[in-house]
């Protein structure tokens, strides 16, 4: 599919029209810099005639949803339409009703489709999805159901976009492989970000936050009943509400007349996701409306709920919570000028596993203003980046390396040309006389090979430079690149320059057909159709014992035998 969306020509569009400017001047706030900058970048994506596959990474309330009714409106005035995978059907509520007041006085036709939804109302709304008299169609998981079908869709808009399996959103992008893609999110999985970072995918960040916009402070507590109604009492004595969740329906009724006891002041009610949905939408709103101080609820608040006088939340048992939860769930509040607080709970007994520690402590250290890109490649650094190639959304790519994956589809492309496949490069290296992690100390045997934030300090240049190193499928490719490297850089580090003769002996041992290539105790130790060369009395051994003389010694003999 990705090699198909990389090769087909998709919808170019038009520069815009006299409706367009309208819309965009009917905006009733002040555009920041990254808004403007972001919206160039989308309208660029759609001029172009391939498809768009973009991510917005901005924090709750940084004005992704302008920047995608931007792109919405667009799509609608070239007659194609407009499909938004949002997580909740009230968030699913929320976005029918900002698109609905945004889009007013415009001819666009807006529908929501979600568990509200009467079986009439549903049917009607997937008929005029068909015939193409609904513009813009704004639902739940329900989108992805095969009865849902499109006359012309021309761009799809994920929100909340940690919320998704892959199957979903590759499910959008097999219904109309031309479709551009537009993902939104605070703090996406370490898979899309680690694509977005790698070069795969389009990546644009929103980091300027809204004027009297103020951190929120995290505390992390042990879930006391003094704790809990300080925090309350605190919040109510300001005239505010509280957020109090608590992600288990079996017991949350149990909780709340315990809370009931502990703070005879506060009006409290429950929400969660198995009540009938007229019980829950009539609870929401009166919460909106300030009608009880505290809300005792599940997950079910975490996504896009905007309530300014809402500004402490507590999460109970917040080590059962991963990162993109624990952040979304701490953005509910601090959505205007006032201070807020987020408590994360924990057991006061009990067994809490380090993965879980170092997500907590990632949450509380990342509590400035725009923090959720930080935290996702923190998320990234725990989990690991994901299988690009399978539906995993976390997890060491184990089977196939970024590297391989860009290869593959270089390959792809070139047979759906019609061209000449480039070579797979697939060897395996391992030398124990050269380390490749970032900032390790060079020992009495072993050197580091990494490109230093000393010599580009741009992490997504560092990313693309490996990227290109990983790409590289001749010796030609890395000795352009290192012209380049040096026409743009400068001086290459020795460091740079041993990763990139590791490169140069890759690819010659790929191009003699050596599965793996290893260098233990100066021995050289080389595997072809699955047999070791030599027996293991006799392998080659290397007489340098300075490190770069050795990586010489071992090119020289690689080209030579």
């Amino acid at each position: 599919v990705q090699a198909a969306r990389n090769l087909l020509q998709g919808h170019a569009f038009p520069d815009d029209n006299i409706m367009q400017h309208e819309f965009a001047t009917s905006f009733p706030f002040q555009e920041t810099t990254d808004q403007l900058k972001v919206i160039e970048d989308i309208k660029e994506d759609m001029q172009s005639t391939r498809p768009m596959d973009r991510l917005i990474c901005g924090d709750a309330g940084y004005g992704k949803t302008e920047v995608a009714m931007r792109a919405a409106f667009r799509t609608v005035q070239n007659r194609l339409q407009v499909a938004m995978l949002v997580p909740t059907t009230i968030l699913a509520q929320q976005h029918f009703r900002t698109f609905t007041e945004r889009m007013a006085g415009f001819p666009v036709t807006i529908e929501v489709l979600s568990r509200f939804c009467t079986a009439k109302k549903r049917r009607e709304i997937i008929e005029g999805t068909k015939e193409g008299t609904i513009d813009i169609i704004i639902g739940t998981h329900a989108l992805v159901s095969p009865d849902v079908s499109f006359a012309n869709l021309g761009l799809v808009i994920i929100d909340e976009e940690q919320r998704f399996g892959v199957k979903h959103k590759e499910h959008l992008k097999h219904m109309k492989r031309l479709v551009d893609v537009l993902t939104l999110s605070a703090t996406p999985i370490p898979r899309t970000l680690y694509m977005s970072m790698t070069g795969a995918r389009d990546m644009s960040l929103l980091q300027t936050p809204p004027r009297e916009r103020m951190a929120i402070e995290t505390i992390i507590a042990t879930a006391d009943d003094a704790i809990i109604r300080k925090a309350v009492l605190r919040e109510l004595k300001r005239n505010g509400q509280v957020y109090y969740l608590h992600n288990r329906v079996m017991t949350i009724y149990r909780l709340r007349d315990r809370l009931i006891k502990l703070l005879p002041e506060a009006r409290i009610e429950v929400a969660h996701g198995q009540m009938k949905s007229s019980e829950l939408a009539d609870v929401m709103q009166r919460f909106t409306a300030g009608k009880f101080d505290l809300l005792l609820c599940t997950t079910i608040i975490e996504s896009g709920m905007d309530i300014p006088r809402a500004n402490t939340i507590l999460i109970d048992r917040a080590d059962r919570f991963g990162i993109a939860d624990l952040y979304q769930l701490r953005g509910r509040v601090g959505r205007s000028n006032h201070k807020a607080y987020a408590y994360l709970l924990l057991p006061p007994h009990g067994y809490i596993d380090s993965d879980a520690r170092e997500r907590i402590h990632a949450i509380r250290k990342h509590s400035d203003l725009g923090a959720g890109f930080n935290l996702a490649v923190r998320d990234m650094e725990i989990r690991g980046a994901g299988n690009i190639l399978g539906a995993a959304q976390s997890g060491h790519i184990a089977a196939v390396g970024f590297g391989i994956y860009c290869q593959l589809l270089k390959r792809s492309i070139a047979k759906l040309k019609g061209e000449k496949a480039p070579p797979l490069i697939d060897t395996e290296v391992r030398l124990d006389f050269i380390s490749l992690t970032p900032g390790s100390l060079p020992t009495d045997n072993s050197a580091p090979a990494y490109i230093p934030f000393s010599y580009i300090s741009s992490e997504r240049l560092r990313v693309a430079i490996y990227r290109r190193i990983a790409e590289s499928t001749e010796s030609n490719d890395i000795e352009a690149l290192r012209h380049e490297l040096r026409d743009r850089f400068g001086k290459i580090p020795q460091t740079v320059s041993r990763l990139l003769t590791i490169a140069e002996i890759r690819i010659q041992a790929a191009h003699k057909q050596i599965q793996s290539l290893a260098v233990r105790n100066s021995r050289i130790i080389i595997k072809v159709n699955n047999q070791y060369t030599k027996t293991a009395a006799r392998f080659p051994t290397l007489t340098s014992t300075a490190p770069d003389k050795k990586l010489q010694e071992l090119q020289q003999y690689i080209s030579n035998h």
